[in-house]
């Protein structure tokens, strides 16, 4: 009635080999024939970012330098009388 033996290889040997097909038209070219040129980045605008964002940064830790200094003086007086 039933079989069981060694015969039986399972699912591998009922897969088939699969290719690519290679009639296929592949487009190698980019869709724009014109080539990219990167934007160029004037120098000079990035000097003058630099020198804001150092400025900026520069009145901040004066402010907080001055405040400090301060508050030690604040604290000095208080502390002599």
């Amino acid at each position: 009635m039933f079989k069981f033996g060694m015969s039986d290889k399972g699912f591998t040997e009922q897969m088939t080999s699969i290719e690519t097909p290679n009639g296929g038209s592949y487009s190698e070219k980019p869709l724009k024939p014109q080539k990219v040129k990167p934007n160029r980045v004037d120098i000079n605008v990035l000097k003058s970012k630099l020198q804001e964002s150092e400025s900026k940064e520069f009145k901040k830790n004066l402010y907080i330098l001055s405040s400090l200094i301060l508050g030690l003086g604040i604290l000095g007086i208080y502390l002599s009388l």
